[in-house]
């Protein structure tokens, strides 16, 4: 399912570096997956830093040769584009609806927060709880 997200981390400043993220950007799966492999400011920087990806879990990179692969993101830069982070002023900013639904941060406190970013859904701006748990993977 293409729910469409933002994944940003909070900057000292008060600033959001973020990418766009394509696949099940829903909270039961984006929030779970983001809470499980990327809870410290050093994994959430390294996956932001590789830009925008249409997935930041799948064991199916573009450049898949049938071969199993480990886990982790799926870059656009893997099949040859140039989509780098994008930095918004602050989280106001941050949050403006585009073609994304949802918008997680990684706060200078050191957790996540989700927010609908739908602006036809009654919860617009809203925090949405990320449900607690790991998935499978």
């Amino acid at each position: 399912m293409a729910t469409r997200s933002r994944i940003g981390i909070q900057l000292s400043d008060e600033s959001v570096l973020s990418v766009y993220h394509h696949w099940d950007g829903y909270p039961e799966w984006l929030g779970r997956i983001l809470n499980t492999h990327y809870n410290t400011r050093e994994k959430v920087a390294e996956l932001i830093d590789g830009g925008d990806m249409s997935s930041c879990w799948t064991d199916t990179p573009f450049n898949h040769d049938g071969t199993p692969s480990e886990y982790g993101p799926n870059y656009y830069s893997y099949r040859g584009e140039d989509c780098p982070p994008r930095h918004d002023a602050n989280l106001q900013e941050y949050l403006t609806p585009g073609v994304e639904e949802f918008a997680y941060v990684y706060t200078r406190k050191g957790g996540w927060v989700c927010y609908d970013i739908c602006d036809w859904h009654d919860s617009y701006l809203q925090q949405v709880e990320i449900p607690t748990g790991a998935l499978v993977v």
